[in-house]
């Protein structure tokens, strides 16, 4: 079942690549107004523009996990299928989508502004974990967003208290990473985010039948 309902997301979006595009746009926009307004960015600043690129990013990508089905689509799901693993198997795409988005975002940048990390494996783990954090979130954001009309704009002001944690112990990481700050006790940061991430995953699991079923 959760191998049928992650293929039918890949499908789904193959069908509707237009929402794809409009994000991959939207990275190279970003990197590209960086580009042409000649900034001179140093470490800190490079670190704080690439965070910002990849949460609005992410918010752009997972809003659409539920928006995009019509209402007799999910009554069908809701026949058929297991909320649990239905909300599993768009937590597992859209976390492969925001790996890729900030792999993307992450290549295009440094062209632009140059690499100051120090510490790659670091910082990859910071961005595997962050594509995790914010995919529970904003998966589970965009289901509760998607019962109101303007669900772009409920889910941004939802998700702000929950990912913001999650973001400043990104950016702290990343930080570490770029050697811009000595801590030894990163490991740490590591657990708390790990932690954030469990907690939301749990909280999503056991919240989400409840809406599943309104």
């Amino acid at each position: 079942m959760l191998l049928t309902l992650l293929h039918k997301e890949f499908l789904l979006e193959f069908r509707q690549r237009y929402a794809l595009s409009g994000i991959v746009l939207y990275v190279f926009s970003m990197v590209f107004v960086v580009y042409i307004a000649s900034i001179k960015v140093n470490a800190q600043v490079w670190n704080v523009l690439f965070w910002l690129i990849v949460l609005f990013a992410s918010i752009n990508a997972v809003v659409k996990s539920f928006v995009q089905e019509s209402g007799s689509r999910q009554l069908y799901y809701y026949q058929i299928a297991d909320p649990s693993m239905l909300l599993l198997a768009k937590i597992i795409y859209n976390t492969l989508l925001l790996l890729t988005l900030s792999g993307l975002s992450f290549g295009a940048y440094s062209l632009v502004a140059g690499n100051p990390v120090k510490d790659m494996p670091l910082f990859c783990l910071t961005v595997a974990l962050g594509s995790v954090g914010f995919s529970i979130a904003f998966t589970f954001i965009a289901s509760i967003a998607a019962k109101a009309n303007n669900s772009a704009t409920l889910m941004a002001i939802l998700s702000f208290p929950v990912i913001l944690p999650i973001l400043l112990t990104l950016i702290r990481l990343s930080q570490i990473a770029l050697r811009l700050l000595q801590d030894t006790s990163y490991k740490r940061d590591i657990i708390n985010l790990l932690a954030i991430d469990a907690i939301l995953l749990t909280l999503t699991f056991v919240l989400f039948p409840f809406i599943w079923k309104d």
